[in-house]
């Protein structure tokens, strides 16, 4: 299309790609090869266990038709499933606004409009009152934001398969620093991708830092990151000993003469001075090599003269 016809926020007269053309042919060619494989497969399973009870033909019938079906629906399954992710990405985002305008249309069927006001007052109020209940929603808020920022950041610059088929970004919860996402990457990425881009991942997501850890010890394709907005070991903490003191206790004002502030030698007395002298070292003692035994005298037989030795 010229460049001419391209709209702000689409391609061409104004249409807006959700998911792009390639990996669609790619999932439209997954989906054939999956629906013969399946009905192949099914139809021999199928026919081999209705022909112990019917005729051979019958059941060769019964299982192409059984296969027949199973692979329709393996592969649709399989061709609808960049749809079906697309829905999955935006289901919280699609449940909440269906909720609120069912919830309305009911709501108007069987009110009054006063009523009506009252009950969209208590809604927004009561939330925006309650810090706890706005603390939550802002969390959960901040959850399916980063959702969406971070899978922004897998189409633009993290790299992709050949098909260019994103991760699935499976669920968001908050944490005291920030959000935490769960991720299934796809072939042709791995953690190593993501430690490589982690600084620009939290400029896209708005915060402050970015970490990326494996949540499992077994698959690699799953890994969790963490975005960091705050830090919680910045805040001031209360001591809580200061409720321990009852209220109206005068204080006592504390007497600072006797602190030392420094050390005058002056002050000191010799004769409290107690002198410590070293111990002297000993030499250790050696041990004395005894003297060398004379060998004994050969013993002397009875019938021997002895009068040489004497």
């Amino acid at each position: 299309m010229p460049n001419s016809n391209r709209g702000m926020f689409g391609r061409g007269n104004g249409t807006i790609t959700v998911i792009e053309e390639p990996v669609m042919r790619s999932y439209r060619r997954k989906a054939k090869i999956v629906f013969y494989v399946t009905w192949v497969i099914t139809a021999a399973l199928a026919a081999t266990v209705a022909a112990s009870k019917w005729h051979p033909i019958i059941a060769l019938l019964t299982g192409l038709a059984c296969g027949l079906i199973t692979g329709a629906i393996a592969g649709a399954t399989v061709a609808a499933w960049p749809v079906l992710r697309a829905i999955w990405w935006w289901a919280p985002e699609t449940i909440l606004t269906g909720s609120l305008v069912f919830g309305w249309i009911e709501l108007a069927d069987h009110t009054t409009l006063p009523i009506r006001l009252a009950a969209t007052a208590a809604i927004v109020g009561v939330p925006a009152a309650i810090k706890p209940v706005r603390s939550c929603i802002h969390q959960v808020t901040w959850c399916l934001v980063t959702r969406h920022r971070i899978r922004t950041c897998f189409s633009e610059f993290i790299i992709t398969n050949r098909t260019g088929s994103l991760p699935l970004i499976l669920w968001a919860r908050p944490t005291p620093v920030g959000e935490r996402v769960w991720i299934w990457l796809r072939p042709g990425l791995s953690l190593d991708d993501l430690h490589n881009r982690l600084d620009k991942i939290a400029v896209a997501c708005w915060a402050t830092a970015a970490l990326a850890d494996a949540a499992s010890a077994s698959n690699a394709a799953f890994v969790r990151v963490d975005i960091k907005r705050r830090d919680v070991l910045g805040g001031t903490i209360t001591s809580p000993l200061l409720d321990l003191i009852k209220s109206g206790t005068p204080a006592s004002p504390r007497d600072t003469a006797e602190i030392p502030t420094a050390l005058d030698l002056p002050q000191v007395a010799a004769s409290d001075v107690t002198p410590i002298r070293p111990t002297p070292l000993k030499r250790p003692d050696h041990p004395k090599t005894p003297a060398a035994a004379s060998p004994p005298a050969p013993a002397a037989s009875d019938s021997s003269d002895i009068t040489d030795w004497i």
